[in-house]
Formats: structure tokens, C-alpha cells, sequence
């Protein structure tokens, strides 16, 4: 993926310190089977009789998925006194610090624009392959796992340097039934460099996500841990630390372990797909991201896939009763940011052509086209080639009965590949992510964005509809949208 390709550099460049110098053991050159080869690298870092783990020093997230870039250029949070525990017994995860300035890609939102907030991520036992995989990365969560699910080891010369390749399945399997694998590069030194591995993703189908370890340290008592970690996601940086202390089987891991603020509670699952006729041909689809579904002479466009496959399901199959034997033509996607883009996979399956801002045209095609052995979904099930058109300024989708004007939000910053939808017989705006606030909150820059943008295209509606539905859940007024910006509340 060429976009995909051109990591963050700004994600490494927020941490820089002196590290500890590298400690060196001598190599082992002969052949050796998996389980001597996983022994001996243990043995080297001193993890033998591992079960838990804590390191500290310095940390950021790039902000994957959410960034107003969505596939270079990440905006990033820098994680000040970064500490992670691991009890790999569990297995379970805490993280903790001082974020700054922006919420990372797990995270909420700051208390205050550009304030620091408390990091606190608990990965909890009981959670996912996909979801506990940062877990099994590590250099110890890797031995561990390869020494007890039958590894395999190959020897590979990279640039020079004979490494140890191993790789093993765990237990689990992906959506799909198909096996995960994991695959550790061992050094002639027994250190762990690079551990790969690929998990199940809405967008990204099988998602590559590869670990690197480097300028490792004895930090006492045998224990030798990197002191440079950095991981990537598609080929985009999405997490560093640089780590300054390190404990093996810390005597204090049941505080560690414990949250000191509650866990974010899941929001509830989305209801059933619900629907309200806004004009003739025009329907309005509830119950979770808000859809709208057009009916043309021939065909159907629906504006937002929706934030999930089951989503994307639930809004094709409310479409096609409301709207039968009528193929859906185009799917719009408002913007690429993953929240908006999970549905997209479910209209591609059945043929429908995927419209996208220009800016993300290129992101979504090859997202989209990659490989889904893992997740198991309608597109990888369906075996069809999905299609993406990019819409460069302004798109007139029209034929003799209806009319949609989709246009690019100019220069926003939530996301540079907005789009939003007008309907000039209808007089019906529709967009994503311009929400009104909380009672007593400040309005968001972006709707004066918005407001500024509709008089530059001298948009003319009566109703404004939000894939986020307000509260109360109604279509917002012109007079309601230009009384925000004015009132500032």
C-alpha cells in the first residue's frame, strides 16, 4: 500500500532519550530444534522463570484509524512516565501515565483541548485473540506462547545476519476458522528483534502487525529487556516506548494490575435497523449510525455503510424492504475513519461501488482489496474485486427522478477526506461527525467549519441529518445548525 507505507516518523521523533548500552551474549551457531532455540533465548533474556513483568520509561500512540491523515502523518499522543504490566499467567495488561495532549488510539478524550489526562488501559483476561495480541508480542509473551504451542524454527539470512525464525499458532483461531500465526526473529545473540504476526480487521482484512525490539539491557537480577520498542500497523507506526527501568515477577503486580479509575463501560450493541420516510424515495435508517437510503429510477444509493458488518447487514437489509428489487448502486462513505468505514466491506460484496473523498480514495481501495483469510466476512466469502470511485471536490449522482450533490468539506480538521451529501429537490443535508454539544459545552471548531463550507457551496436545506443522532433523535434545522455557531453553546 503505497499511502500505508509511509510511516510516522513524528510517532519515533517525541521520544528521544540516552539508553542503557547494549548487552551482548555470545552466539550459539549450530543448528538447533524449536524448543532448544525458545530455551536459549529465555535462558538470554534472563525469563526462564518469567510469569509477569513490569517496564517503565517513555511511550506514544499514534492515533490509528482516527487521524485527520487516515494513512500517513498520524497525530500521535506522547505518554509521559509510562509504565506496563504484564502477568502473562492471566494473560492481562495494564497500562498507565500522563497523556499528552491528544487521547490515543484506545483512550478517551482529554478533560480539556490539548491538557494532559491519565492514561489507564487495562487489556483484561478473557479478551480476544486480536485483542490481547500486543500481549503476545513481547519478547517474553512470544517464548512463552512458542513453548507451548508446538513451534517450529528455520534459519533465515537477513542482510547479512543469521536469524532464528520462529513461529507458532495459538489456540484460538480467527473468524474465519483459519489459524493465527506468529513469527519471532531471533538474533545470534538470542534476542528477539522483530516479532509479525496478522489479526482480523474490518477495514484492512488481515492486518499486519509487526514488533521491533532493539538496544536491549540487563536491568538487573539476569533480566534483560529492549530499551527501544517500536510497532506498526499496515506498515503505519503506531506505537514506541523507550523503556528505562524493568522487573521481572514484580512483588507488587496485584496493584499494578489494578485500575484506579472504573473501566469504560462498552456502549450497547446497536437495536435493530428502524427506518422513517423523510420524502418520497428518502428514508431515514436508525438503530445505530444513521443511514440514508435513496431510491433512483433504477437503483439505490445509500449515504454511510455503517460502523460495522453487522451494521452494514442490518442497514442493507432495511434498505432492500424498503426499497425491493432495486440494486443498491453506491455505498457514500463519509469519511475514512474506521468507526465510519466498517461497513463498507458488507456493500462491496454485493456489488455496490464505493464513493469516497478523493484524499482516501486510494486507502480505502487498497484496504478493501486485501486479504481477508482471517476475518471471514461477506466480502471474503462473496470473492469479488471491490470497486472505489473518488469523489475530487464535487460528485452529481442524477437521473430523471433524484438528485445527490456530494461535496468536500474543505479544510477541516477532524478528517482532510470529509464528505457530505445534499439533496437539493429534498432540501436535506446529510453529514457525519458535526455533532451538536453537551448541554453547557463549547461547540466544536468543526461546525463552524461546516457552516463555512455550506455558504462557500450556497447550500439551501431545511433539514440537516447527522449519522450521529442528537439528542433528542431528529433532523437538525439550517436554524439550528447557524444558532450553534453563533451562540457558541
Amino acid at each position: 500500500m503505497r499511502q500505508m507505507a509511509r510511516a510516522s516518523a513524528a510517532l519515533s521523533a517525541l521520544l528521544w532519550v540516552i539508553v542503557p548500552a547494549t548487552v551482548a551474549l555470545p552466539a550459539n551457531a549450530a543448528a538447533q530444534d524449536a524448543k532448544t532455540v525458545v530455551e536459549n533465548a529465555l535462558s538470554a533474556l534472563g525469563a526462564a522463570n518469567m510469569t509477569s513483568i513490569v517496564y517503565s520509561g517513555e511511550g506514544a500512540y499514534g492515533n490509528f484509524g482516527q487521524s485527520r491523515t487516515i494513512s500517513f502523518g498520524l497525530a500521535s499522543t506522547a505518554i509521559r512516565n509510562y509504565r506496563r504490566a504484564i502477568d502473562f499467567t492471566k494473560p492481562a495488561s495494564r497500562e498507565t501515565g500522563l497523556a499528552v495532549p491528544m487521547p490515543g488510539p484506545r483512550g478517551g478524550p482529554p478533560p480539556a483541548p490539548g491538557q494532559p489526562y491519565p492514561f489507564d488501559q487495562l487489556t483484561p483476561a478473557g479478551e480476544s485473540w486480536a485483542e490481547q495480541v500486543d500481549i503476545w508480542v513481547t519478547p517474553w509473551g512470544f517464548l512463552r506462547g512458542a513453548a507451548a504451542n508446538a513451534a517450529t524454527v528455520r534459519s533465515r539470512k537477513i542482510e547479512g545476519v543469521t536469524y532464528s525464525v520462529v513461529t507458532w499458532s495459538p489456540a484460538q483461531k480467527a473468524p474465519s476458522g483459519q489459524p493465527y500465526r506468529v513469527i519471532g526473529y531471533i538474533n545470534p545473540q538470542q534476542f528477539i528483534e522483530r516479532v509479525e504476526t496478522w489479526i482480523e480487521h474490518p477495514v484492512f482484512g488481515d492486518m499486519h502487525v509487526e514488533t521491533f525490539y532493539s538496544d536491549y539491557a540487563d536491568f538487573g537480577g539476569g533480566l534483560r529487556a529492549p530499551t527501544r520498542i517500536r510497532q506498526s500497523r499496515v506498515g503505519m507506526e503506531t506505537y514506541v516506548a523507550l523503556v528505562r527501568e524493568a522487573r521481572a515477577n514484580p512483588s507488587d503486580l496485584a496493584t499494578l494490575m489494578t485500575p484506579t479509575t472504573p473501566l469504560p463501560v462498552a456502549p450497547p450493541p446497536a437495536g435493530p435497523a428502524a427506518s422513517e420516510k423523510l420524502a418520497d424515495g428518502v428514508y431515514r435508517i436508525t438503530g445505530g449510525y444513521v443511514s440514508l437510503a435513496v431510491e433512483f429510477k433504477d437503483h439505490v444509493v445509500v449515504l454511510e455503510g455503517g460502523e460495522s458488518e453487522a451494521r452494514g447487514l442490518a442497514v442493507i437489509a432495511e434498505t432492500k424492504r424498503l426499497i425491493p428489487n432495486k440494486p443498491i448502486k453506491y455505498v457514500v462513505n463519509t469519511h475514512p475513519h474506521f468507526d465510519h468505514a466498517s461497513g463498507l466491506a458488507t456493500f462491496a460484496a454485493g456489488g455496490a461501488i464505493v464513493l469516497t473523498d478523493d484524499n482516501s480514495k486510494y486507502f480505502v481501495e487498497q484496504s478493501l482489496l486485501s486479504p481477508r483469510t482471517l476475518v471471514g466476512d461477506t466480502l471474503a466469502k462473496s470473492k469479488k474485486k471491490p470497486k472505489v470511485e473518488g469523489v475530487i471536490e464535487k460528485m452529481v449522482l442524477q437521473d430523471e427522478t433524484r438528485t445527490i450533490e456530494l461535496h468536500h468539506v474543505a479544510g477541516l480538521e477532524h478528517s482532510d477526506a470529509m464528505l457530505m451529501a445534499y439533496l437539493p429537490k429534498e432540501k436535506i443535508l446529510f453529514t457525519a461527525d458535526f455533532n451538536p454539544p453537551a448541554p453547557g459545552q463549547a461547540v466544536s471548531p468543526s461546525i463552524a467549519t461546516l457552516v463555512q463550507n455550506i455558504e462557500r457551496l450556497q447550500l439551501d436545506f431545511e433539514r440537516h441529518v447527522m449519522v450521529h443522532a442528537p439528542d433528542p433523535d431528529r433532523p437538525m434545522t439550517k436554524a439550528d445548525l447557524l444558532a450553534l455557531v453563533k451562540s457558541g453553546r
